[in-house]
């Protein structure tokens, strides 16, 4: 069932080119609510101290005013990485006001309602007004409790020079562009099929505040009189109660990752393609607009997925033609849930097991996903976030049927000669000490983040929003016991001026009105370039 993964491995090693395989870059994205002590969502606006929103690389926000997005650059290595998301979170700390503190969970606790979520504001330029009414039309299409639920993306790209070889080894003639985004999106379907794991491995929202279902548990069940749960959930987040476009689906419109074209065809008609329900709210309304559009999507990341191929923009450029023009540079991983244990909302370990998780599914066969796979897959995600640790759960896998430990056992076999590539090519035993640790969990599914919430939350008899409180304000105290050198101060302080004076050199670069911007970003062909979002 592996023999690709192990022919391809073996030949890349063989070869001596496993430098390349390993010398790929993860970057992260990290979401969390301000909140003040009392634990409710922040009513101030986005810190002054920290820079524009709209144009700062490291420090910016998500859908709330509230909810930070911390940004790692692409980087070598998982101590590297998670150093500098450690930095910003101790450079964060030193400018936030009132006392606040980042919620380190992913589901929220909105005890005040909807009218409590400030929408985010990213200043009188265009592009920034654009960002703004975009997320107001998402609260009015989902409503903004979903937009303040918060996670980690895990960003990967492998090494550039490893396309070129990779190419020859497989005896492929395309052109490079277009063999790499192919590559990539085999990888895609790969983590779309095995996705399941992630859920089960890494889920830690089993249980949801009151205040975010506004009292209605749905099919949950009572866990106290401040908390709902399912016993076996992972990952609620990615399940029934989380964000999802419900409406593309009953619409008929559903991303395809048989290639790049399809896929960038697929989001283009949804873009294009007018909505009944989203006309019923109206876009311009009394001079202000309530969404871009009433079109199934406003723009492309509207559709909500587990994974994205990304390209870096350029300019004000659409994703869908960045991907068009130059092809897939990297993969955003979007299934991950903040890790409540971990004080950065991602630990060492997790990066260790992601990174070889991805040059699994880069290497393993990677077939046409089918309409009869599609719909397993879906409901192997499904089963997997609701009630992935009950031992009684089969998957669907090619018409049968298997149990997550079954399944997850061979895939976690399948990758240990990597991990212990990875080990040797970076002098390190972390790879393999992390597989270890998911065969551990999987074997023994207590283990998991979500099954040590819920065991701790009843032995401490704790509510989410109690159980959540107690350790992100631990959390704080751990990452200000240590402070940052002068040198990195003046790093991020300098980021923080010229976010500043970037934000006010759009502002006043604007020569037309926003309806003018608006017609101009819809209307432009694929070699006229755009950006939001």
């Amino acid at each position: 069932m592996y023999q690709q993964l192990q022919n391809n491995l073996t030949g890349i090693i063989k070869d001596k080119q496993q430098h390349l395989l390993a010398g790929g870059n993860i970057g992260l994205e990290k979401e969390s609510l301000r909140v003040d002590r009392g634990g409710e969502i922040s009513q101030n606006p986005h810190p002054a101290r920290l820079g524009s929103a709209l144009t700062n690389p490291y420090i910016t926000t998500d859908y709330s005013e509230a909810l930070l997005e911390l940004i790692t650059p692409p980087l070598q290595g998982v101590s590297a990485t998670l150093e500098f998301l450690k930095k910003i979170h101790q450079f964060v700390y030193t400018r936030l006001e009132d006392d606040e503190l980042l919620w380190n969970a992913s589901m929220p606790c909105v005890v005040a309602g909807e009218a409590s979520i400030p929408i985010a504001q990213y200043g009188n330029s265009n592009l920034g007004m654009m960002k703004t009414v975009y997320r107001r039309g998402l609260g009015y299409r989902y409503g903004k409790m979903m937009q303040v639920i918060a996670g980690v993306h895990f960003n990967y790209s492998v090494h550039d020079s490893f396309w070129a070889y990779y190419r020859e080894f497989l005896n492929q003639g395309a052109p490079l562009q277009d063999f790499t985004s192919d590559q990539y999106f085999g990888l895609i379907r790969n983590l779309q099929r095995y996705g399941w794991l992630i859920y089960y491995l890494f889920g830690a929202s089993p249980a949801i505040c009151k205040s975010f279902l506004k009292g209605h548990s749905g099919s949950l069940e009572k866990f106290d009189d401040t908390t709902y749960y399912l016993p076996y959930a992972t990952t609620l987040r990615m399940g029934d109660v989380g964000y999802t476009n419900k409406k593309e689906s009953e619409s008929g419109v559903k991303a395809c990752y048989d290639s790049i074209d399809h896929y960038v065809r697929c989001l283009t008609q949804a873009i294009e393609k007018p909505c009944g329900e989203y006309e019923k709210i109206g876009v311009k309304v009394s001079g202000e607009y309530r969404q871009l559009n009433a079109n199934i999507l406003q723009i492309e990341n509207e559709y909500y997925s587990t994974v994205r191929p990304k390209q870096p923009l350029v300019n004000n450029e659409k994703p869908s033609h960045a991907l068009s023009q130059r092809g897939v540079q990297y993969i955003e991983l979007r299934s991950l849930d903040l890790n409540l244990f971990d004080p950065l909302g991602i630990s060492a370990t997790q990066l260790y097991f992601l990174e070889a998780f991805m040059i699994f599914c880069l290497l393993q066969e990677s077939p046409i996903i089918d309409a009869a796979e599609r719909q397993a897959v879906d409901g192997n995600e499904n089963k997997a976030a609701h009630q992935g640790r009950d031992p009684a759960i089969r998957l669907a896998r090619a018409g049968t049927k298997i149990s997550i430990q079954e399944w997850g056992a061979e895939l976690l076999h399948a990758m240990q000669p990597i991990c212990i590539m990875l080990d040797e090519q970076k002098n390190t035993h972390g790879y393999s000490a992390a597989l270890q640790q998911q065969v551990a969990a999987i074997d023994n599914s207590s283990l998991t983040p979500s099954a040590r919430m819920l065991d701790e939350m009843h032995a401490n008899k704790e509510g989410f929003f109690e159980f959540s409180s107690r350790y992100s304000k631990m959390h704080q105290n751990q990452l200000c016991s240590s402070v940052l050198s002068d040198d990195d101060v003046k790093y991020f302080t300098h980021a923080v001026r010229q976010s500043v004076k970037k934000q006010r050199q759009i502002e006043v670069s604007d020569t037309i009105s926003f309806d003018q911007f608006l017609d101009d970003y819809f209307s432009r062909t694929l070699s006229k370039r755009t950006e939001v979002a």
